[in-house]
């Protein structure tokens, strides 16, 4: 698993575009920049949905107000559910949604979790960090149901 002070590895999210899905590498979402990112096991989900994706959107101002550069949701959905989020929770103008279909990225940085017993197959721990120019700075990782150490007031009080 990824530890404090550790670079993010290289991976690639899917983003939709103007122009349909477009690969984003994680050099471009987090070089030269403080992101607070957030993972979720499944958009639509219901605490994800909620709770923890809401959090952020109804912060985002204050977290922007303490040197946040962007705000980004990762789950291990396809783009067009990721896309269709957006739209519906009314976050897209204030998070940007990174679809991570395989859990290529959960993988990588150590914290996918196998849920395929309860149909949902590979996915992502619920998580958020803040990242500096692509070195994570923060990580919080929820063991229990709910959003106490990956919601954004913990974040808030961690910038």
């Amino acid at each position: 698993m990824i530890q404090v002070g550790e670079r993010l590895p290289k991976a690639t999210f899917t983003v939709m575009t103007a122009d349909g899905p477009k690969p984003k590498t994680t050099d471009e979402v987090f070089a030269g920049k403080k992101v607070v990112l957030f993972s979720v096991p499944g958009a639509f989900t219901p605490t994800c949905d909620r709770n923890h994706l809401p959090s952020f959107r109804d912060k985002a101002a204050e977290l922007k107000a303490k040197g946040v550069d962007a705000i980004a949701c990762t789950a291990a959905n396809d783009v067009f559910v990721m896309n269709a989020w957006a739209k519906a929770s009314n976050a897209a103008d204030s998070i940007e949604f990174l679809a991570d279909g395989s859990a290529t990225f959960a993988k990588a940085v150590g914290l996918s979790l196998d849920l395929t017993e309860r149909g949902m197959g590979m996915r992502s721990k619920r998580y958020s960090m803040i990242v500096d120019n692509g070195v994570l700075t923060k990580l919080n990782i929820e063991e229990n149901p709910g959003i106490e150490l990956s919601g954004a007031d913990n974040i808030l009080k961690q910038l």
